[in-house]
């Protein structure tokens, strides 16, 4: 491929990048080449300025492609901005922090973040595919249910051990038909587990072979599964946090408000399955076409019915709204902290707009939200300079909830203390 064509071929990239291109059949394939590009924007700079850098080396006789020298200059900028607008989701996501929790929320955290802690880890980026940590010891291929591969979960836990520590649970995504527990989250999980915290990562029963509730089933079962076992790992049974993306968003974000709900809990009905919160990336919240958006109709008529749930919504509405969290809206949900792309080709922003809205005029609990701008669809899969700030905020959010959790808890036991001891 000459160097015209391959700085057209980036140019196109680095376009569709900034600007999707749009329409529900284009979705898959804005995705992907929209996806890569914009995580990885700085290694295609650094790419595009070596091979020009290479043209002109090589053109010293006067045989310089002016047009691919343009191309090359338009992808620059657009590579740039694209930099640029990765750079700005610290500030997003912490301007969404404060907003929601206060400004003073830092407090609460055993320490605040440093200059350090907010700046890019540009060394950590050059190989965003290399993951690994030390620190951290892995259990894999761990039962919590009786459906081979598919109920098998992975344990993440600091390597110097762990007693009563903070547990989160991570449900990968992949359209509810494809996926594995050890592609997607890894990033959050190994951030977490060398800062003390136990992950668990889960496989669960993938459509057409095993329609929705299904997954929904398995969830629960990890959850009531982590309640009864996830000591011996050295976490804490009484504090779940759960956290997906895409897929993954839509599971852990509908375990979160139907706690306990006997109707997805066949055989472990009295088990506990509530979360103290939730992180839901790039989610998909409407089944049911509830929020009136014709890519939420769509992806319900032309995919959810005919792949996931294996029925049409004419024929039952009530499974569909039932699998909708935006229908599943109570005053007792659970914190939340819904994150989403405002360039999102896939799942339409508008979904998590209105379900966050839903939730603020409900939930009792706290409720934050940060729309990242330019970001597509599993913006967070590998390490990225928006993947890394956003890790660092999760991490912030989360120390902040396990802090204020257990602060409420000291605070019952003094008032329960008080209550039987009256001066």
């Amino acid at each position: 491929m000459g160097f015209r064509r391959r700085q057209l071929v980036t140019a196109a990239l680095t376009a569709n990048a900034v600007r999707p291109l749009p329409g529900f059949r284009t979705g898959i394939p804005a995705f992907f080449a929209g996806w890569l590009s914009g995580e990885l924007a700085p290694h295609l700079l650094a790419a595009t300025a070596a091979d020009s850098l290479a043209h002109l080396t090589r053109a010293r006789g006067g045989r310089r492609d002016p047009l691919g020298l343009a191309l090359a200059g338009l992808s620059t900028a657009g590579l740039g901005f694209l930099i640029a607008q990765s750079r700005r989701s610290q500030e997003i996501a912490e301007g969404a922090l404060s907003e929601a929790l206060g400004h003073d929320y830092q407090d609460v955290l055993d320490a605040p973040p440093t200059p350090a802690d907010l700046a890019v880890p540009w060394r950590s980026l050059v190989n965003p595919f290399r993951n690994t940590a030390a620190d951290v010891v892995v259990e894999r291929d761990i039962a919590y249910n009786d459906h081979g591969k598919r109920g098998f979960l992975d344990v993440y836990r600091p390597a110097a051990g762990a007693e009563g520590a903070p547990v989160l649970l991570q449900v990968h995504g992949g359209g509810w038909t494809i996926g594995n527990k050890d592609q997607q989250g890894l990033p959050l999980m190994r951030h977490l587990a060398a800062k003390g915290w136990v992950c668990v990562a889960i496989n669960y029963r993938l459509a057409p072979r095993d329609a929705f509730p299904a997954h929904i089933v398995d969830v629960k079962q990890a959850i009531a599964w982590i309640r009864r076992h996830i000591a011996a790992y050295g976490g804490d049974p009484t504090y779940l946090a759960i956290t997906g993306g895409s897929a993954g968003g839509h599971l852990c974000s509908l375990a979160a408000l139907t706690a306990d709900d006997p109707t997805w809990q066949p055989g472990f009905e009295d088990a506990d399955t509530s979360v103290q919160c939730a992180v839901p990336h790039y989610g998909v919240y409407d089944f049911a076409g509830a929020s009136g958006l014709r890519s939420a109709e769509l992806m319900r008529d032309r995919f959810l019915a005919p792949r996931v749930l294996k029925r049409s919504f004419r024929d039952d509405p009530a499974e569909f709204k039932a699998a909708s969290p935006l229908l599943r809206i109570t005053p007792s949900a659970p914190d939340f902290f819904v994150l989403h792309g405002s360039h999102d080709s896939l799942v339409d922003v508008r979904q998590a707009r209105q379900f966050v809205e839903r939730l603020k005029e409900t939930s009792e609990q706290s409720v934050v939200y940060a729309e990242l701008p330019g970001a597509q669809h599993a913006f967070d899969v590998f390490p990225s300079i928006r993947s890394a700030h956003i890790v660092r905020a999760i991490d912030r959010y989360l120390h902040w909830h396990w802090n204020t959790w257990r602060a409420g808890l000291d605070h019952e036991a003094e008032l329960s203390e008080e209550s039987q001891n009256p001066a």
